[in-house]
């Protein structure tokens, strides 16, 4: 958090994502978020694309395991709501509402890989059991155990603290993975070993090995919106000129369905349109939303 004294005026700003800042002045406090028009809530969320599913088979003449990428055709792509799905959002009860909704974090998200096991796979014996270790993986990327019934988006593999390995139970299994909105790729390294369940350790020697999940990442488009304070007892929100197809809307609660336009005037210097905005006593919200 960095502080600006300005007059007598003290703003606060903390950056939450690139395009998500909240700023407080004086007794006013302003969320500004970057989002899409609303359309459709979704109340699950989508895969963005079809289904890129590792073979894992369980060999017991040599009691390990093999994973086949041979039949995944193509990588997985990261792409944010605001690309995907330009005119939905995400229930804001729902666990993976503030991580993937344009209103909250807006990260671009993906569903189509995950784990399956061979029909034709050697059975486990008694007494084993297959578990999945993520090595490593890129900065910033997230992997998320994700459940439309019961609703479920838990962080595993690493993410937020969570343990780097998971036990698997050889049911078809889709990871949810996120990344912030942009143009960077990322990758992480899996293996799928065996654990003796009297000893809880590997079984030496049955780790398949390393290998390597890939993901391209989609920028939403969005025009920056961001926040200063004015010279005078007030704010002003700023965006590129260019962005000549957002509206600058504001709303009391960011759950209501509709949002005001602001219909203050605005002026543009220096490739950027300004609107000022004196201070209320009510608590908003700000959102670049698309024009139909």
């Amino acid at each position: 958090m960095r502080l600006n004294p300005m007059k007598d005026m003290t703003v606060y700003f903390e950056k939450v994502t690139s395009s998500r800042f909240v700023a407080a002045v004086g007794a006013v406090s302003l969320t500004l978020t970057l989002g899409s028009a609303h359309g459709a809530t979704l109340t699950s969320v989508p895969m963005q694309g079809g289904m890129l599913m590792p073979d894992v088979w369980y060999h017991a003449d040599t009691t390990n395991v093999t994973v086949d990428l041979s039949m995944m055709d193509g990588v997985a792509q990261l792409t944010p709501l605001l690309v995907s799905n330009p005119n939905d959002s995400f229930d804001p009860g729902d666990p993976w509402f503030d991580a993937l909704d344009p209103s909250r974090q807006g990260l671009a998200f993906n569903l189509q890989y995950g784990f399956t096991v061979d029909p034709d796979t050697d059975m486990l014996p008694d007494g084993r059991q297959l578990w999945i270790r993520d090595i490593t993986n890129s900065p910033n990327l997230g992997i998320y155990n994700y459940s439309a019934t019961p609703k479920l988006w838990a962080p595993i593999f690493g993410t937020d603290g969570s343990t780097n390995a998971t036990y698997w139970s050889g049911m078809m299994w889709m990871l949810a993975a996120t990344a912030p909105p942009g143009t960077n790729n990322y990758s992480a390294t899996f293996e799928v070993y065996v654990v003796d369940t009297t000893t809880g350790k590997e079984v030496l020697g049955s780790s398949s090995g390393p290998f390597v999940l890939n993901w391209t990442d989609v920028p939403d488009g969005r025009p920056q919106l961001t926040i200063a304070a004015a010279a005078t007892n007030g704010l002003v929100l700023t965006w590129p000129a260019s962005a000549t197809n957002w509206t600058l809307v504001s709303t009391t609660n960011l759950t209501a369905a509709d949002w005001t336009s602001v219909t203050n005037s605005s002026t543009v210097s220096n490739g950027q349109a300004a609107v000022y905005l004196e201070n209320t006593a009510a608590h908003q919200f700000f959102t670049m939303l698309r024009n139909p």
